[in-house]
């Protein structure tokens, strides 16, 4: 049990500098306000937002809509439900609920984990499938969205294929439980979790997060630390941004040195890169571009090297695919797949791992392994297969980040929940 004891100190402490911040927020507010009726009922509305947290009854779309005590708080939820259910200790905070799953591009790891949050939680997981629904004869947005829902604690969606498409549709699904909520259709409004769109991932950079916590003792030991993240080589073509823009969004949030390294013409979204920038100087860490993965990876602490499409080509990809011209898709793949070609030598190998800082190699999976799942691809096969483990671990955070959601969205003290767990210790089996 010192696993979970530790666990919910640091959630404790958490959870306490949370909430001293969101009250200081909160007072700023509240002063700014103090002129003009106008200005403070505008300035009241923002204080009620500033003094309540960030994650109670809100939705979980972007990382950067967070605050940063918010961020620690979820990962160190995340850690004592992972410490819970490792010591065998029953987590159920629902007795009937539904997750409901939405998923508009594949998914292996993403999906199990989902359905493992809802669970470990105690809520049904209910997939909802637009081929056999009502959305395939054309249900609107706001019906489906409600209906889904009568029941309904979390909806978690991944519509990350189509550049600004799969954010703006988490928004208008959002807005119809909102409105369902306070119409008095739903007796209580299920929070919304993205499990990747066309900007962030963020349950995926979260996961990653905490596994990086966890492997080098703390967030404050993360603090200077450097990080590659980088483009890599795929022999396909069409992969998201979001990861790539996830982890430069999250990561300098907490003092890393950032650097991020990609060939001429595979930018990621400008306002993205501009966020990274500043939150590293707000955090006291770095963010910096390159053009190779040489430099990137030079004294790097962990790299994360991945294949992601061009901004450019994931707008003309959208565009294309709203005309339905298939001839001109083919084209667009043909062309995207030989300029990928062009950079085939942007793979992680045991040479560039020589480079680091005796780095650890991240990923979210599945990476393209040169040799194992394609001809030349995004990693070594000598390298992955040193990491594998610490990769699965890696990966192994994903459901209990997800249930952390969750868990801070439906109840008020998500440390006082977990430590009533804690205390009762009613086993899981």
């Amino acid at each position: 049990m010192d696993d979970i004891r530790r666990s919910l100190r640091a959630l404790e402490e958490t959870a306490r500098a949370a909430s001293r911040a969101s009250t200081s927020r909160a007072s700023t507010t509240r002063a700014a306000a103090a002129g003009g009726a106008v200005a403070a009922a505008t300035g009241a509305a923002a204080a009620r937002e500033a003094s309540g947290d960030d994650l109670f009854g809100k939705d979980y779309l972007l990382t950067w809509d967070k605050r940063r005590e918010s961020l620690e708080l979820i990962i160190r939820a995340a850690a004592v439900l992972k410490a819970l259910r490792e010591a065998g200790v029953a987590t159920r905070l629902f007795d009937s609920g539904l997750a409901v799953s939405q998923f508009r591009d594949n998914s292996t790891r993403t999906r199990f984990s989902f359905a493992s949050a809802a669970n470990l939680l105690g809520l049904a997981v209910q997939d909802l499938d637009e081929g056999s629904s009502q959305v395939a004869h054309g249900e609107t947005v706001r019906e489906t969205a409600t209906m889904i829902s009568f029941m309904a604690e979390a909806i978690g969606i991944r519509d990350d294929l189509y550049i600004g498409k799969g954010h703006a549709y988490m928004l208008e699904v959002a807005e119809a439980v909102e409105q369902a909520h306070r119409d008095g259709v739903l007796a209580r409004r299920p929070a919304l979790v993205n499990l990747q769109c066309d900007i962030d991932h963020p349950t995926q950079t979260m996961a990653d997060l905490a596994h990086l916590v966890e492997r080098f003792g703390g967030f404050d030991a993360l603090r200077g630390k450097r990080v590659a993240m980088t483009w890599a080589y795929s022999p396909s073509y069409g992969k998201p941004l979001s990861v790539p823009q996830g982890v430069i969004g999250l990561f300098t949030r907490f003092g890393m040195d950032v650097r991020l390294a990609y060939p001429e013409g595979y930018s990621l979204m400008d306002d993205v890169v501009a966020k990274a920038g500043a939150f590293a100087k707000e955090s006291g860490g770095a963010f910096s571009v390159c053009g190779s993965m040489e430099e990137a990876f030079e004294g790097a602490d962990m790299v994360y090297p991945k294949s992601w499409a061009p901004y450019a080509v994931m707008e003309e990809r959208t565009r294309i695919v709203g005309t339905g011209d298939r001839a001109a898709l083919a084209e667009l793949e043909k062309r995207c797949l030989a300029t990928n070609a062009r950079f085939r030598s942007w793979e992680c190998t045991d040479a560039l791992m020589a480079r680091t800082h005796e780095a650890l190699y991240l990923h979210c999976l599945p990476a393209d392994i040169t040799g194992v799942s394609c001809t030349q691809g995004e990693v070594a096969a000598g390298v992955f297969d040193r990491f594998r483990v610490p990769l699965y671990k890696q990966a192994g955070w994903k459901p209990y980040v997800i249930a952390a959601m969750i868990l801070a969205a439906k109840f008020p003290d998500p440390a006082a929940r977990l430590a009533r767990l804690a205390s009762d210790r009613r086993p899981r089996v």
